[in-house]
């Protein structure tokens, strides 16, 4: 039987060389104070070894871990797991961060934490204690939560905030959902449409307020009623049949939806097709999120399309180069993008005459 093939380490390339652990770590942390010649020395034994340096040998310096910590709410994402309803929040985290960490050398973690345990603060010092991150992103809720803010803030660890404008400690971020709520809007008025209803989100998430406020903005400016019109859900599936319910009941109906979750714009989807109201002859519907599903919807559904790649590899950029790119006061707005498709059109009779 052979033998497995073993290891190179770190201390085979010590020996090597002929120089100390501490050395090696010092030419793979590219740190400045090596000698050319020992820098010389070192690289030709990695490269004759193939020594490929591990996360362990890079934090031998002591200076840096190597890892960006993410952390997303518990309940939510494994409630979605188990239901596998084709939520892809997790995954795009994934692809922005874990594609930007592996140019910078970083790997990225995600950790699921439930933000309204009453051990959240302990649950939390545990995983930075084993981990050690270099910087932490944090998503909604979590991003308002003040104990978990202000734990990073003690222990000055560099966070971003995805979904938080408020003050305080940590990067603020968000995907600019006020105007992407506002650009929906503003795509169903100019298709003839007069009464356009929203489904918002959970009161949980600022950027459920955010959303309504765009919604608002792009009616008042053209000169049109949202009394009535907004109805609340949670993001999931049956708060999206209560509250498409209670707008198509209403007389006159709206004649277009937006709705603040793919979840809840599929359960609307339902809702009409139950009430015999054909999308998009009677009703337009607009979803939030353009996740997977969406594409296979009958009609396929109009999406604002959230940049959630985008807006965690801003964040890992930001969190791994504070010097070359320190701190913005500012938030940082990631614009998203409507994404057109069969669920849309003119409004009933707008085309007559």
């Amino acid at each position: 039987m052979a033998r497995r093939r073993q290891a190179v380490t770190i201390r085979h390339v010590a020996e090597d060389a002929g120089v100390s652990l501490q050395t090696v770590s010092r030419v793979i942390n590219k740190e400045p104070n090596v000698r050319p010649e020992m820098q010389e020395r070192v690289q030709a034994s990695i490269d004759k070894l193939g020594y490929v340096p591990s996360i362990a040998a890079q934090r031998m310096s002591g200076s840096r871990s190597y890892l960006i910590l993410a952390l997303n709410d518990r309940e939510r994402t494994l409630a979605d797991w188990r239901e596998r309803i084709g939520t892809d929040w997790v995954d795009q985290m994934l692809l922005g961060g874990m594609e930007t960490c592996a140019r910078h050398g970083y790997r990225m973690m995600v950790e699921l934490v439930d933000t309204h345990s009453d051990h959240v603060e302990r649950e939390l010092s545990a995983a930075i204690a084993a981990l050690q991150p270099d910087g932490v992103i944090l998503t909604p809720p979590h991003s308002e939560n003040e104990l978990i803010t202000g734990l990073l803030a003690r222990q000055k660890i560099p966070f971003a905030r995805i979904g938080s404008r408020d003050p305080g400690p940590g990067i603020r971020m968000t995907m600019d959902d006020e105007h992407s709520a506002q650009l929906a809007t503003e795509r169903l008025i100019g298709l003839g449409h007069r009464r356009i209803g929203l489904i918002a989100g959970s009161e949980e998430y600022s950027l459920s307020g955010w959303r309504i406020d765009g919604w608002k903005a792009a009616m008042k400016s053209a000169g049109l009623p949202v009394d009535g019109l907004c109805a609340r859900g949670d993001f999931g599936f049956e708060s999206g049949l209560a509250a498409a319910r209670q707008l198509l009941q209403l007389n006159p109906r709206p004649t277009a939806i937006i709705a603040s979750s793919d979840q809840m714009a599929l359960a609307t989807l339902e809702t009409a097709a139950n009430l015999a109201i054909e999308i998009p002859r009677d009703l337009s519907v607009i979803s939030f999120d353009n996740t997977p599903i969406v594409r296979f919807t009958r009609p396929p559904l109009a999406a604002v399309d959230q940049p959630i790649a985008e807006t965690i590899a801003r964040a890992v950029e930001l969190l791994i180069n504070p010097n070359k790119d320190p701190q913005p006061e500012e938030t940082i707005n990631v614009q998203g993008c409507l994404v057109e498709r069969g669920s849309i059109g003119p409004a009933p009779g707008a085309n007559d005459g």
